[in-house]
């Protein structure tokens, strides 16, 4: 067994956690959607700005639908990188206008208000990964 000459940084495992986290998606049950393997995931993410605009970077393999960010000019980089996302100031604006849309979310949030979205989209088909300090 050989080891890696790079140990595994926090960023890297959160990078790779968040990669991962992206590509699985739970269903509700009795959901009809299926996924073909090589289907692209419907994305959507609430902090775009900082950590959270690396996070939508390592995704942008797949289909970011929706950005959200209270602090637009924090995340102008990110609407600039993704001109076809929806964009809005408000989660919760966000869920009730396009919640059919995504099939995973994105939360990279400070720690105080990573449990409100999940809180509002329980019970629904969209998988979240938050990050975590």
């Amino acid at each position: 067994m050989t080891h890696s000459s790079r140990p595994i940084t926090r960023r890297r495992f959160l990078q790779s956690t968040a990669k991962a986290a992206a590509t699985f998606t739970i269903l509700a049950a009795g959901s009809a959607r299926t996924y073909a393997a090589n289907e692209k995931l419907n994305i959507a993410a609430i902090g775009i700005g900082g950590q959270g605009a690396g996070d939508i970077e390592n995704l942008k393999s797949q289909n970011i639908v929706a950005l959200c960010d209270v602090d637009w000019r924090h995340g102008a980089g990110t609407f600039t990188k993704f001109p076809g996302a929806k964009q809005f100031k408000d989660y919760r604006k966000m869920f009730d206008a396009i919640h059919k849309e995504f099939d995973a979310v994105i939360v990279a949030t400070p720690d105080h208000h990573h449990a409100p979205p999940r809180w509002r989209r329980s019970g629904s088909a969209s998988t979240f990964t938050a990050r975590s300090p």
